[in-house]
């Protein structure tokens, strides 16, 4: 990990963000070449993988709490 106090230039090179929980972990995924195509011509790819991700994570937890009751 840089340190900052030793080498403030890398400050300015942080990654920033305004999300309630920084983007740090990774997941890896495989899917046929022509799905990452069709991912690839979106504007902001990840972003939208993301929140399909957590809409079915949404989805399964809900379905989860209809269940039990």
């Amino acid at each position: 990990m840089p340190n900052y106090e030793e080498k403030p230039y890398l400050k300015k090179h942080q990654f920033k963000t305004d999300r309630e929980e920084p983007l740090t972990a990774k997941i890896t995924l495989r899917l046929p070449p022509s799905m990452l195509e069709k991912l690839k011509t979106l504007d902001n790819y990840p972003e939208f993988i993301r929140q399909a991700i957590s809409d079915a994570l949404n989805k399964l937890e809900n379905s989860k709490d209809v269940t039990e009751d």
